[in-house]
């Protein structure tokens, strides 16, 4: 059958609810014009004097009906009016995808499966028929879907999750069965169709079979499954794409299982190179100043940035520098851009000196343990103007990518929290309430470094808050601790603590002229950027640890 029957075939199906409605009309205006013919002149004048008022009602009832459908009915009836997306309305061009090199690697493969999908059955094989993409929020899965089906030249429907659920069991699987039988309608006539479901775990997660809840959620899952590998009247070429933030254990082992989502996309935060990539994309849409700007440095201090979050450090920086009236985007917009991001916006309180003081001491404390002896850290930046609760902030971020933290550098983590409490101590012989973050984080490390990940000196090895005391999964877990075992695991969690005071201590005596340095740069200048700070340092002679 020639290709350009089929799509004649296919919209004639996918027309003929409008089709079927004229011809009633055509129908019924001609055995109204037949019966007023065969009326008597008298009858058919009443008739056609009548007829204006007749329409005005029928139109007002069909407003009236029209305004509670729309506003009572329409949500529990489970319409679903998605439109085929045109790929070339998609307009996501392969090239466009910037920062996920694995990612497009493999969703390449995908591609060529789909195009080459006639081959494919030829030789007896399946199909693809569901592709799960896995990640972070922010990574691009939404943007790489929108690029597979423009470069695989199908039709494209898109829906979140979410629009299937509702209070009324029944309506999202009816909406499941609308959005599929629009998608094997277009598969007829194009060959395939690509279904987009974002969001997939509203829908997806392990499904409940209680009496109190769930039925509607179940129904709708039901039918999804169904829907991707289930008994159909014929096989088309329907592949369903989900995306998802959620861990892949908390879905439904059902959705997972081969024929349905059993090619799964891990895409992940981007690596050094990518997100050079990303920055030189997103950079080449605004005008910046090539002589302040450093990409590469920005690449590297943007560790853990997600591709969404690289756009918004540079539409960010676009905003300050046409705020602040220059033609070009500048090295300290970008800086500003994420500090906004990160720490919130600044907002200056009127601190009287004496508090002033206490604040840039203490985190003049944070600078210098943070850089002396943080192995993985970097000081960004350190102000002492408020953002959010807080009266200053010193900014810091990781010099690469650590998927696994070692003793070292939690240690290194509660020492540097530690520092603001020790420096105020030092200096002014009292501590202030400023401390409490500082000591929330401490004592948070140290009681896991002990608890979950065996890093005690006591030698008990295995992660003790399973057992309840700290969230675990019943409360009768609890008793399977004896009060010896936590009394000792709790004092390990405190020896830490106390011999990270102890080295913050000696190191602060140490040095102290570094500290005073910084704390009355930061009183005269209230912010200290990172090559300052550094510049500090090495004048004092002192090189910053590295891992």
């Amino acid at each position: 059958m020639p290709q350009k029957f089929k799509i004649f075939l296919m919209n004639l199906k996918l027309q003929r609810t409008k089709i079927l409605i004229i011809t009633a009309v055509l129908a019924l205006v001609m055995l109204a014009i037949w019966g007023m013919m065969s009326l008597e002149s008298f009858y058919r004048n009443i008739t056609l004097a009548q007829m204006p008022l007749q329409l005005i009602m029928v139109a007002l009832n069909a407003l009236i009906f029209v305004y509670m459908y729309m506003n009572l009915f329409k949500s529990s009836w489970g319409s679903s009016k998605k439109a085929r997306v045109k790929t070339e309305q998609v307009n996501v061009k392969w090239s466009d995808v910037i920062g996920l090199d694995g990612a497009k690697t493999e969703a390449w493969e995908v591609v060529q499966l789909i195009k080459d999908r006639a081959k494919v059955k030829q030789i007896g094989g399946k199909i693809i028929k569901g592709l799960l993409m896995l990640g972070p929020p922010g990574c691009g899965k939404t943007y790489l879907a929108k690029a597979i089906a423009t470069e695989a030249g199908i039709p494209f429907l898109s829906m979140a999750a979410s629009e299937f659920v509702e209070m009324f069991v029944g309506v999202g699987a009816s909406r499941v069965r609308q959005l599929f039988k629009k998608a094997q309608d277009l598969a007829d006539g194009y060959g395939g169709c690509i279904v987009f479901i974002d969001e997939l775990d509203a829908i997806g997660r392990n499904r409940t079979f209680s009496q109190f809840g769930g039925q509607e959620t179940n129904s709708t899952q039901n039918q999804l499954l169904v829907q991707i590998d289930g008994l159909q009247e014929k096989e088309a070429n329907v592949i369903v794409i989900g995306a998802t933030n959620a861990p892949e254990d908390s879905l439904d082992p059902a959705m997972l299982r081969p024929g349905r989502f059993d090619r799964k996309l891990y895409i992940d935060k981007p690596n050094l190179d990518e997100r050079e990539k990303t920055f030189e994309y997103y950079f080449s849409k605004v005008k910046y100043d090539k002589a302040s700007i450093d990409i590469k440095r920005l690449a590297r201090k943007a560790v853990y940035k997600t591709p969404a979050d690289i756009e918004n450090i540079v539409k960010e920086s676009a905003l300050i520098a046409a705020r602040d009236n220059k033609e070009a985007v500048e090295f300290r917009h970008v800086s500003e851009a994420i500090e906004r991001i990160d720490m919130g916006l600044k907002h200056r309180r009127n601190l009287v000196p004496k508090e002033k003081e206490q604040t840039a001491w203490h985190e003049a404390g944070h600078v210098v343990v943070l850089y002396l002896l943080h192995p993985t850290e970097d000081v960004f930046k350190a102000s002492i103007i408020g953002r959010r609760e807080a009266l200053g902030v010193v900014h810091h971020s990781p010099r690469e990518e650590w998927f696994t933290r070692s003793k070292e550098s939690l240690l290194a983590d509660i020492k540097t929290s530690l520092a603001g409490y020790v420096t105020e101590k030092i200096k002014f012989g009292t501590t202030s309430t400023g401390v409490e973050s500082d000591f929330r984080n401490a004592m948070g490390i140290a009681h896991s470094m002990v608890w979950k990940w065996g890093m005690n000196s006591v030698g008990m090895v295995g992660d003790y808050t399973i057992y309840g005391t700290t969230g675990g999964r019943s409360s009768i877990d609890v008793f399977q601790l004896s009060e010896s075992v936590k009394e000792k695991l709790n004092s390990d969690t405190q020896n830490i603590l106390q011999k990270c005071l102890k080295d913050v201590e000696d190191l602060m005596k140490k040095e102290w002229k570094i500290t005073e340095h910084i704390a009355l740069e930061l009183l005269k200048k209230e912010e200290l950027e990172y090559d300052e700070i550094d510049a500090i340092f090495k004048d004092y002679g002192k090189l910053q640890t590295q891992a």
